[in-house]
């Protein structure tokens, strides 16, 4: 994959961080562990690792299955506009 021609700006990584946080506080308050979150999207456990960790960012249908899944509305996931 190539590189970047332009690195992210820090607030976006600050964004991808606080979104992996936001996934793992809802899963945890939903009582699902990494594993049951990951079988009700239908991917694996590393899928939901990554994006906890911010090390992938979810793509749309994902978001959609994890807002789904955590019973929640997608924007719920996301940033509060201000």
């Amino acid at each position: 994959m190539p590189a970047r021609r332009h690195p992210r700006p820090d607030w976006v990584r600050s964004e991808q961080l606080a979104l992996g946080d936001r996934i793992a506080e809802r899963r945890r308050a939903a009582g699902l562990s990494q594993d049951q979150l990951a079988a009700l999207m239908g991917v694996e456990r590393r899928t939901v690792q990554r994006y906890e960790r911010a090390v992938s960012d979810p793509r749309y249908a994902d978001l959609l299955l994890i807002a789904q899944a955590l019973d929640v509305h997608p924007a719920d996931l996301l940033p509060p506009r201000d």
